[in-house]
């Protein structure tokens, strides 16, 4: 099990990959809070309970938070204003949780920017599935630029590359200059590691929508920063051509915050 019922302070230096997705669960409830955490825990999903829409600010300020899950009818809360709230600060994704089996308070909450909904009294299989295909939405949909807002750097195989300096030092501490095309394809790879990335995925990840990617493939942009990134020494690539599927970046990644 995997649940605390105040907001746990992240180490601010550095996260080990992988790293688990972790959710905030606000219900009032404490036996809904703890049915969600068992089973997500076992899920290797962490949960954060909280009872109130009012710790979500601090819970969210304390530590990275993948996913919301919201109970709409807190007591003496708007959980349609908490969501709209929410939505107006972060593009966090939103489950609401609700009793509510009127198809008008469901829309409203859709429409004030949750992404999802279940109905109580409801499956935990369910919510794990829902929960995973959301977040295979958002971070389809997550660029470059979301990345960049929150991390310092990227370790892997001995290589360090500072987000926010835009700078990549080998493992022998030498400066690797990159272009930006190399910059952005080299910080979607390391934000999502071990999995295979489409061509498709890659251009829309990295934002690379310009003349230097229209000139040149997508290929040929990757086959540039594997040459400035591949070390003999390593044995393998970092990243690995997927015959008729993309791309992959073979190596553990380590987020520096």
């Amino acid at each position: 099990m995997a649940i605390s019922d105040s907001p746990r302070k992240a180490n601010p230096e550095v996260e080990a990959a992988p790293r688990h997705i972790h959710v905030l669960a606000v219900d009032d409830d404490p036996s809904i809070r703890r049915m969600i955490a068992d089973y997500l825990g076992d899920n290797d999903i962490r949960v954060t309970g909280l009872e109130s829409g009012l710790q979500i600010e601090q819970a969210m300020a304390g530590d990275f938070v993948d996913l919301l899950l919201l109970d709409l009818k807190l007591p003496g809360e708007d959980g349609m204003k908490i969501a709209q709230n929410i939505r107006a600060k972060s593009d966090i994704p939103i489950i609401m949780l609700t009793g509510r089996k009127d198809e008008a308070d469901r829309v409203m909450g859709l429409e004030l920017g949750a992404d999802d909904y279940l109905v109580k009294p409801f499956s935990p299989r369910e919510l794990l599935a829902r929960i995973r295909a959301l977040l295979r939405r958002s971070r389809t949909h997550e660029t470059v630029a979301d990345g960049l807002a929150r991390i310092r750097a990227y370790r892997f195989a001995g290589w360090e590359l500072s987000v926010r300096l835009r700078r990549l030092t080998s493992p022998r501490g030498e400066p690797v200059a990159l272009t930006n095309s190399e910059f952005n394809l080299l910080v979607a790879f390391l934000a999502a590691p071990h999995r295979v990335l489409s061509r498709e995925q890659l251009l829309s990840l990295s934002r690379l929508h310009d003349d230097e990617v229209y000139d040149r493939s997508i290929d040929v942009q990757v086959g540039r920063l594997r040459k400035k990134i591949d070390a003999d020494e390593i044995g393998i690539p970092l990243i690995r051509t997927e015959r008729g599927a993309g791309y992959v970046f073979t190596a553990p990644v380590e987020v520096v915050r």
